[in-house]
């Protein structure tokens, strides 16, 4: 059942409620829930709730990487601090080989848009959790500053992981600069930042739009590593991508699983220890 409050928000933003014919759950997020409206013109949308707030972020991240980075995105019908109206997109249940390939191509394109340091102008989120984006012009000190060390002490904070796992953490976090300057780090580029396949909606071999991103400036490595952690992208994307970036030698054998950690401090946070149990075989693979 939808709070009264945003349901009438709902219904000024689509001219009211008449408009409305059906309203039906279609996902939740952390913190959110999503939903599809049947209108009657017979045109579908999707509706984003939040009560909690912080929709007007992810629309301007959705923006930002549309005009920024070229991706596709949904229209955005109407966008507030705790609803954001989308246009909706029946995308396929599997992704095909070539719709792979599309997306191999699109972000490759935005992983070319540089900045002057790591991080971005504002803090972003992931998930229902904030990301600090302080500007910092060295990216091993970013990733061990503001994402492993940060993501880490809030995970013990809220007594997802434990003193002993921080206490590895905090071990291979003097360990992994030697681990990610074994090759040359690339410049700050733009990331989507959260992708796996339920923010990638693809139609008929292509990719029409991406959804729930997490932005800031990164070695975009870290972005190819997030999609391993579920399967996101098969070989046909890797084998495009590489072929407009290449990939740097030792990315699969190490830093993949070194980048991960992040993630899975975020899902530890966010699903609960068995993910901080993840993150924990992989610190002790390093130390």
């Amino acid at each position: 059942m939808l709070p009264d409050i945003l349901y009438q928000e709902l219904c000024n933003a689509l001219d009211g409620e008449d408009k409305i014919v059906t309203i039906s759950p279609l996902s939740a997020a952390h913190d959110a829930f999503i939903y599809r409206l049947a209108l009657t013109d017979g045109s579908r949308c999707v509706a984003k709730m939040s009560p909690q707030g912080g929709d007007d972020l992810e629309v301007f991240m959705l923006n930002y990487i549309h005009e920024k980075g070229g991706l596709p995105i949904p229209d955005i019908i109407y966008a507030s601090d705790t609803l954001i109206v989308m246009s909706y997109i029946a995308a396929d249940w599997q992704r095909s080989a070539q719709a792979d390939e599309h997306a191999a191509d699109l972000l490759a394109h935005m992983h070319t848009v540089e900045s002057d340091c790591y991080g971005f102008e504002r803090d972003t989120t992931i998930g229902s959790l904030i990301q600090p984006n302080d500007c910092c012009d060295d990216w091993v000190k970013f990733f061990i500053d503001q994402r492993l060390l940060y993501m880490g002490r809030a995970a013990l904070e809220e007594e997802k992981i434990k003193a002993g796992q921080m206490k590895k953490l905090e071990k291979l976090c003097n360990k992994i600069p030697d681990i990610l300057r074994k090759t040359d780090i690339s410049a700050p580029r733009l990331i989507h930042g959260d992708l796996w396949d339920g923010n990638i909606l693809a139609v008929e071999d292509k990719i029409a739009a991406f959804i729930d991103p997490s932005i800031y400036y990164a070695d975009p490595e870290i972005e190819l590593a997030f999609t391993t952690l579920f399967g996101t992208f098969g070989k046909a994307f890797f084998r495009r991508y590489n072929e407009h970036i290449p990939i740097r030698p030792g990315f699969f054998e190490e830093r993949c699983d070194i980048y991960n950690i992040y993630a899975l401090l975020v899902h530890a946070r966010l699903f609960g220890i068995s993910y901080a149990r993840r993150a924990e075989h992989i610190i002790d693979r390093f130390l």
